[in-house]
């Protein structure tokens, strides 16, 4: 890649807070295009945002579609040969954009290049599908051990670098999914063309987490949360039938549906709201995804 013209960014939003989605604007460098696709029917603060960011444009898909049609429908928009899909949480490093031209360079012909968090060794942006192979790269990566460009098999979702090149359909990410599994999903169909993924020490960020989608009201906040247990139970056992099959995502997950049909059942009794709550979306979730029900959930309006 010769310059940043080449280069789009995809930041899908949902009644994202103006703070938050200013802050991550605020961390691009202005010569790259933005996209935001806002998951409803209004952007509040686009008067605003297009005023203050004028390499940004904003489309509205109209209902929420989730994480992965959400970044399908700005995908399909890109007409760059890279595109860099941001959550809206996301604060990109001062040298973010000077490092990623000579990134795509030293990858050679990849499909998919994940950054990595700012003085964050916890939580881990890249790995591998083998349970031995993935511990082996997360001590290497927690002890510093690890090249400024790692071949790996998966990297996160909130910042991901995708050659376009490689999609000849534009529908990137397996629309059955509406939140969570998505990304790793998409990694593991790149793993099996044989093409090449790659994690980067150079492309920091700082990820604030679970707030590319805010709510301050308390009843909408426990919605949000009744949404993302349904959601995660689902997408957890869908992922698991696609990739390895019906028997294996039944051993992975049926000792998950009895547990959370127990521990509803006993929180129920005791009369502790939050965690039946908690038990009977997770209950909800793997039931649908177990009876081939599609991801359907969107909460109470």
């Amino acid at each position: 890649m010769k310059n940043l013209n080449d280069l789009t960014i995809v930041i899908v939003t949902y009644k994202t807070s103006k703070k938050i989605i200013f802050d991550c604007l605020k961390s691009i460098n202005s010569n790259v295009k933005v996209l935001i696709i806002e998951n409803s029917d209004s952007f509040i603060h686009k008067e605003i945002i297009l005023t203050s960011f004028p390499n940004t444009e904003i489309l509205c898909t109209g209902a929420n579609l989730g994480y992965g049609k959400g970044n399908n429908f700005g995908l399909k928009l890109v007409k760059t040969n890279y595109a860099l899909i941001l959550n809206p949480d996301v604060i990109c490093d001062k040298d973010f954009f000077k490092n990623i031209v000579d990134v795509i360079d030293k990858a050679y012909d990849f499909t998919i290049i994940g950054c990595q968090y700012l003085n964050d060794k916890i939580f881990m942006p890249a790995g591998f599908f083998e349970k031995s192979k993935n511990a082996r790269f997360k001590e290497d990566y927690k002890n510093n051990k690890v090249d400024d460009l790692s071949k790996v098999e998966w990297v996160t979702g909130c910042s991901m670098l995708i050659n376009m090149n490689k999609f000849i359909n534009k529908e990137i990410f397996d629309k059955n999914f509406f939140l969570y599994f998505e990304e790793v999903d998409l990694c593991k169909s790149v793993i099996k063309k044989g093409e090449n993924i790659f994690t980067s020490q150079k492309l920091k960020i700082h990820h604030l987490g679970f707030q590319s989608s805010t709510e301050e009201n308390f009843d909408n906040k426990i919605n949000l949360n009744n949404l993302r247990e349904w959601h995660w139970m689902w997408s957890s056992y869908y992922f698991y039938k696609k990739n390895y099959g019906y028997l294996y995502a039944f051993y992975k997950m049926f000792s998950k549906l009895i547990k959370s049909f127990l521990k509803l059942f006993f929180y129920s009794l005791i009369f502790q709201k939050n965690k039946k709550n908690k038990y009977l979306y997770r209950f909800l979730g793997l039931l649908n995804s177990f009876l081939n029900k599609p991801s359907k959930y969107r909460g109470k309006n």
